[in-house]
């Protein structure tokens, strides 16, 4: 499907206005956001700002709609398709029913590489493979590997834990035809953002603790894990930073409604008792974000666990920054700084 004619007008102004002139682009944003000793980067306050401006929200009343605006608004932020990748459609067999998949390869890797298996953000409930095709390819290019899109089940039509039930058969068919896919079956990582990093988190407990296959490194960007408490940063900004506390519990209560316990590992996994013995992980936050306690509190009882982390707060950002990679360019670095991590956690891996 084409992109209608008033995205493609927006996208361009979007680019015109982050080429003007950095005091133009500060008059546009307003003045400086300073809040908990972190100050917002102008390239996320813009962007703040044109949403405003727009009245686009990540939540658009009902289910559908939300989708539908996701699925337009990622043309305004995500940029032209990351060039040279190769993508072949993949199908994961489950017991529900096939999964459909898409494998990224970068023009020029050899076989036998680095694999990330990716489980796109979106609140369980919205985000596709298309909504992060660009975060996808930026990961495949930058980190010399090749990354496997998984299009989970999602809710309130597949309430939890169809999406874990899913993101764990995506690892265990990833492993099992590791060769198929041009990958090294010992080199392979699991991650994603937001939903994405709960699921990807999820999957290395579950995988560690049955024994046999399991993860070689995690990638967890701005990761939800905890579904029972509310935490400082969801106080501190849960309103008007793109992702809202309105938004997180609209999320979970189509995700997780009445009747799942929201203390199950499998849906916080923060909260398992043994975390030892897990894969090491790249744990990055935004500085901005309601999820940003968590995230960190997952890093600090990982590494009290004996688990390699390096936790990374990006503190001068916002939830959503790998999705953001057509505006500004401190997007683009955060993003690079988590690819590199990935090339890193899988290149010692043999």
């Amino acid at each position: 499907m084409s992109t209608p004619l008033k995205i493609r007008v927006e996208a361009a102004a979007a680019q015109l206005l982050y080429a003007l002139p950095l005091p133009v682009r500060r008059l546009i944003a307003g003045r400086p956001i300073r809040l908990d000793g972190q100050e917002l980067a102008l390239d996320a306050q813009l962007l703040l700002r044109l949403q405003q401006l727009s009245g686009a929200s990540l939540v658009a009343g009902s289910v559908a709609a939300s989708r539908a605006e996701l699925d337009l608004g990622r043309h305004l932020v995500s940029g032209k398709p990351i060039q040279p990748v190769h993508t072949a459609e993949v199908t994961i067999p489950a017991e529900h029913g096939d999964v459909p998949a898409t494998l990224y390869t970068p023009e020029g890797l050899p076989t036998g590489s680095g694999l990330l298996v990716f489980f796109h953000g979106g609140g369980w409930v919205v985000g596709t493979r298309q909504s992060h095709d660009n975060t996808a390819r930026f990961l495949a290019k930058h980190a010399d590997v090749r990354v496997l899109s998984v299009e989970y089940r999602l809710a309130p039509e597949h309430p939890f834990p169809a999406a874990t039930e899913d993101a764990l058969a995506a690892f265990d068919h990833a492993h099992a035809k590791a060769t198929d896919l041009g990958a090294d079956p010992e080199r392979i990582a699991v991650g994603g953002d937001s939903a994405g990093g709960n699921l990807a988190a999820v999957v290395a407990q579950l995988a560690t603790r049955r024994g046999g296959p399991a993860p070689a490194f995690q990638l967890l960007i701005y990761p939800a894990v905890d579904a029972t408490v509310r935490r400082r940063s969801r106080e501190l900004f849960g309103n008007g930073f793109f992702l809202t506390d309105e938004h997180m519990t609209w999320f979970l209560d189509h995700y997780a409604p009445e009747g799942v316990r929201r203390a199950d590992p499998r849906l916080s996994p923060l909260l398992a008792e043994d975390l030892g013995g897990l894969p090491p992980a790249y744990i990055a936050t935004a500085g901005f974000d309601p999820l940003r306690d968590e995230g960190e509190a997952y890093a600090r009882r990982l590494a009290e666990a004996g688990v390699p982390v390096a936790l990374s707060r990006q503190s001068d950002l916002i939830h959503g920054y790998v999705n953001f990679l057509g505006v500004g360019r401190r997007f683009v670095e955060a993003t690079a700084e988590a690819a590199g991590a990935l090339r890193v956690g899988l290149s010692g891996i043999s």
